[in-house]
């Protein structure tokens, strides 16, 4: 049965990978995602995990040695943040284009200048069109849940792509929580035996990743589109498989409040918890709002959007990122391209805000949702609004 424990979320998601049983840990340090792998280190050196940790000179290398492992069929497991994920950017292409079903944590920091190592989700934003993948979640329980589940969806012969899960940097990473941890038998019965299908062979030798002139590589990458979206439907089933036997249950988009709210907010990651906080707090005086959570960032929820917004007049969208000389935030830009063949759909109002860690409070969401509610009826000058930032 499983315990619950107090423990900082960083540890217990390299707890988790060990509870995967992974076999081999290629990793760089960076803040604030340190704290992952090198507990994983020490779980290797202890004894206490039978894999292979390979220390790398950078984040680049520690992905293409991620690459390499998971290509002759070892269960592969990295974290990285911020600048060690741009540093990744051109290998992440890599893995999900030779279905390499590697599995990492993401530990969302600003991207520089100027530097910064508190969170938000410009580096997410950057990697969006890799080919992975993504999983957004709150809190420290659902991060370890959902790197079980990565292992599980990854590792799928109908999927075999690379999965990153998506947590905020020092909001969520380094908070100590109440976590329920699985036993070692219990993820036994939830994450199969690991048997990549395509291994490398010396004796049976093949090239991957080979030169593709013009004629192929357009049917290359459809074929890659088509299995990204397909994946969905392993990760509805592994989440009902999951809330099946651990109680704990996982959608793509998920609603508090909403079924009769003429205002929703969508937010993602752990912000939400706050802004569930606000939420709370309208409803009891009175007013028809609630909250969207986005989950599954890649393959994108298109039908899930839809069905969860399309009672609501005004729906009120915040990103963590900025697309410099865009529409504001890119969250808000795929929400309204997602809606717009629609009849029936709400208004949508885009803010940023959370740049570079700096908190929104509860009161914060609740002065974003008046303003958005003020923005659709009387229209902005402005493609989106900046929150919070002083005069």
């Amino acid at each position: 049965m499983a315990k619950r424990i107090g423990i900082e979320v960083s540890l217990a998601i390299a707890d988790a990978a060990k509870l995967a049983d992974v076999d081999v840990v290629a990793a760089y340090p960076i803040t604030p995602q340190t704290h992952i792998v090198e507990h994983l280190a020490e779980l290797v050196a202890n004894g206490e995990l039978d894999a292979q940790y390979i220390p790398v000179e950078s984040e680049h290398s520690a992905m293409s040695a991620c690459l390499g492992a998971s290509a002759v069929g070892a269960r592969t497991f990295t974290a990285t943040a911020g600048q060690g994920l741009e540093l990744m950017h051109e290998v992440l292409y890599v893995a999900s284009s030779m279905r390499l079903p590697v599995v990492m944590t993401v530990v969302n920091r600003a991207l520089s200048a100027p530097l910064s190592v508190w969170g938000d989700h410009s580096d997410v934003m950057a990697v969006r069109d890799t080919g992975w993948i993504q999983i957004f979640v709150e809190n420290g329980q659902e991060a370890i849940d959902n790197v079980l589940c990565a292992f599980r969806i990854a590792e799928d012969e109908k999927v075999l792509l690379p999965v990153m899960v998506h947590l905020d940097g020092f909001h969520l990473s380094h908070m100590i929580e109440p976590i329920y941890m699985p036993e070692q038998s219990e993820v036994d019965q939830f994450i199969p035996p690991y048997k990549y299908p395509l291994p490398l062979n010396p004796d049976k030798p093949v090239t991957m990743g080979a030169f593709a002139p013009p004629i192929i590589y357009s049917e290359t990458k459809m074929a890659q589109e088509i299995n990204l979206r397909a994946s969905k439907k392993v990760i509805l089933q592994c989440w009902s498989e999951f809330g099946s036997r651990f109680k704990r249950h996982y959608s793509p988009v998920e609603s508090y409040h909403s079924e009769d709210a003429k205002v929703l907010l969508l937010t993602m990651g752990s912000f939400s918890e706050t802004a569930m906080t606000t939420i709370d707090r309208m409803r009891k005086e009175g007013r028809e709002v609630g909250l969207i959570k986005l989950r599954l960032w890649r393959p994108f929820p298109f039908k899930e959007i839809r069905q969860a917004v399309k009672d609501a007049e005004v729906l009120i969208v915040l990103d963590r990122a900025l697309s410099f000389g865009g529409p504001g935030g890119p969250v808000c830009s795929e929400i309204k391209a997602a809606l717009y063949n629609e009849d029936k759909k709400p208004k949508v109002v885009s803010f940023v805000g959370g740049l570079g860690g700096r908190d929104i409070t509860a009161d914060g969401f609740e002065e974003i949702i008046n303003r958005g509610i003020e923005i659709s009826q009387t229209g902005s000058e402005q493609e989106f609004e900046m929150f919070g930032v002083r005069e």
